[in-house]
């Protein structure tokens, strides 16, 4: 952990129902870096990123965000600052239209000035949302909903993009994009930090990694060398 770390986790702590999901996790992601968490199924990983992003209040331990203390805030201060979550699911608003969809991610002060300028950079990252503007959200494909819920993030303005599970259940095909679209995001100034259950690709993808085994950091390093680590070879990759 440095003074010039963009998110710094320390000693966090954080469950449901009384039951501690992560306990005593410890981690920092760079300014204008790929961060990944790696983990078997409830490993605290979802739950790490919630407390992140505001939507679960951590019982112990430290958020900072650009050298401010952030623990406990909700998700609109959240965001407010910069921190998006595209969760997992997508969880996009199925009974509204793809404009409309977008239209939510823009509630912000900052965001909310810039609305014009955020669509048109959407829609021209996304030209499959531009054509769909006026589509029902529910209506369209696994890929297409995952593109919807990645650019109602982006509506937000993000410094630090939180990206929980992108490629689940998607084809190969789209899962390739995803993936491409994630390094297209991180070129163009955004800070991701990634929750995903394809190990392989995510560590050939990360500038840093941190593997979790129940609730806390066990194991970190630069991504693709991990994929060289015994205990990462036989617990995630099948080797």
């Amino acid at each position: 952990m440095t003074t010039t770390d963009l998110l710094s986790v320390q000693g966090l702590a954080a469950g449901y129902g009384g039951a501690l999901a992560v306990r005593g996790l410890d981690f920092a992601v760079a300014p204008g870096t790929i961060a990944v968490l790696v983990g078997a199924n409830g490993a605290g990983k979802t739950t790490t990123v919630q407390v992140i992003a505001g939507a679960i209040r951590p019982s112990g331990g430290t958020i900072r965000f650009d050298g401010e203390t952030v623990t406990g805030l909700d998700c609109p201060a959240m965001v407010d600052r910069g921190i998006t979550l595209v969760p997992e699911g997508r969880l996009i608003f199925a009974r509204m239209t793809v404009e409309e969809n977008l239209l939510m991610g823009a509630l912000n002060r900052r965001a909310a000035a810039n609305l014009a300028r955020n669509l048109d950079r959407v829609f021209a990252l996304f030209p499959r949302l531009a054509q769909r503007r006026g589509q029902l959200g529910g209506s369209m494909s696994g890929g297409e909903q995952q593109m919807l819920a990645i650019a109602r993030g982006l509506m937000a303005e993000p410094r630090l993009m939180i990206l929980d599970e992108p490629s689940l259940g998607l084809a190969p095909k789209v899962v390739a994009e995803t993936f491409g679209l994630i390094r297209q995001l991180n070129a163009e100034g955004i800070t991701i930090l990634l929750v995903e259950q394809n190990v392989r690709q995510s560590l050939q993808l990360a500038d840093r990694a941190f593997v979790i085994e129940k609730g806390r950091v066990v194991l970190s390093g630069a991504g693709p060398t991990l994929l060289d680590d015994p205990f990462v070879k036989t617990a995630f990759l099948g080797l």
